[in-house]
């Protein structure tokens, strides 16, 4: 079984995936952090992130791994555990810019459907899961909410983390984000035809996992 679970940023799909697997006892795989990670290593290159070229060749010699063994499944990078490395502001904007990069996509497709298809069953969560990388999935969601509710919970996300950033520039960068998104050229922002979305909006996070978990459930048994 594998499930997608697409949307923007900020719309809560990654902390839903991640306990729509465990209460499943699915696989967990969070395309995000595989961006990341690239993203990670860049920084730490410090390269220029509008030079493609240069983007692709630390993808190309980043090996990037999950710990299966454990869950939710750590990100290694290069042999290093780098999972908590991967949530700061510089390492999420650097990620934005990794996406564009048409050869670096086609490599995290590439490894993302080889995951798949050793896992067979998976909870995968990103924005071209259902689009792209399965687009056989058995079930396909894509999770929204307004730009305004996702400004805030990234901004109480951070403020958690202690980093100092205002609302507004949160709001901006999910703006221009949501924008850059839909429009790249290569595996863009859509919602799959075939899956059923949730404005998440005005639910809780129970809410949201829940609904998914029964819908599987109940489709899962007919």
């Amino acid at each position: 079984m594998v499930i997608t679970i697409d949307g923007p940023a900020g719309s809560g799909k990654s902390t839903v995936a991640e306990e729509v697997a465990r209460r499943l006892g699915l696989s967990f795989l969070n395309t995000g952090h595989m961006y990341r990670a690239i993203g990670l290593a860049a920084r730490r290159r410090e390269i220029d992130l509008n030079n493609q070229i240069e983007l692709a060749y630390v993808a190309k010699h980043a090996k990037i791994e999950f710990d299966w063994s454990k869950y939710p499944p750590p990100v290694i990078l290069n042999g290093e555990r780098v999972t908590h490395l991967l949530g700061g502001r510089d390492v999420s904007e650097a990620a934005s810019y990794v996406a564009l990069v048409p050869a670096i996509r086609e490599q995290m497709v590439k490894q993302q459907r080889e995951i798949g298809d050793h896992l067979r069953d998976l909870v995968t969560e990103g924005r071209d899961q259902g689009t792209i990388v399965f687009p056989t999935a058995e079930f396909k969601f894509y999770v929204d909410a307004s730009p305004d509710e996702r400004a805030r919970r990234r901004f109480v996300q951070l403020r958690n983390r202690a980093e100092q950033i205002e609302y507004k520039e949160i709001l901006d960068q999910i703006l221009v984000r949501d924008k850059r998104d839909r429009e790249r050229l290569v595996g863009p922002l859509e919602k799959p035809k075939d899956a059923i979305e949730i404005d998440s909006t005005h639910l809780s996070f129970e809410d949201v996992v829940r609904h998914i978990i029964g819908l599987v459930e109940t489709r899962h048994a007919t």
